[in-house]
């Protein structure tokens, strides 16, 4: 049990810097969170708990291929924060990742990568 909680201590600790940060200087904020910490962290967690090293390898493999289709969301989401509320542009831009998610596994799946569980 203190294990977990280390890793939620730790893991939500670079969360609240990154947002603390970003509330001084949005450009440092926005470079700490689209660095892949948690990724890292997710990939130390599983290393140090003796997980296999193919189960390591694919995590990295698949955080790849689920990045590229939410970069859209970054673009549209400060265009629609122009014309419409926080709430409504991030649902507007959630959704729209969802379908570059589908399509873009649609797509990958015609190379043999299934990203559906």
């Amino acid at each position: 049990m203190g294990w977990l909680i280390t890793k939620y201590l730790i893991t939500s600790t670079v969360i609240v810097v990154a947002s603390e940060l970003a509330k001084r200087n949005d450009k440092l904020g926005a470079l700490i969170v689209a660095l892949p910490t948690v990724t890292i962290l997710t990939m130390i967690w599983l290393y140090v708990e003796k997980q296999p090293s193919e189960k390591i390898a694919n995590h990295a493999w698949y955080t790849f291929w689920y990045v590229l289709p939410t970069l859209p969301m970054f673009f549209i989401f400060p265009t629609l924060m122009q014309r419409y509320s926080f709430w409504v542009s991030l649902l507007i831009s959630s959704i729209v990742t969802i379908i570059c998610f589908w399509l873009f596994s649609l797509l990958l799946k015609q190379f043999g990568i299934n990203l559906l569980p």
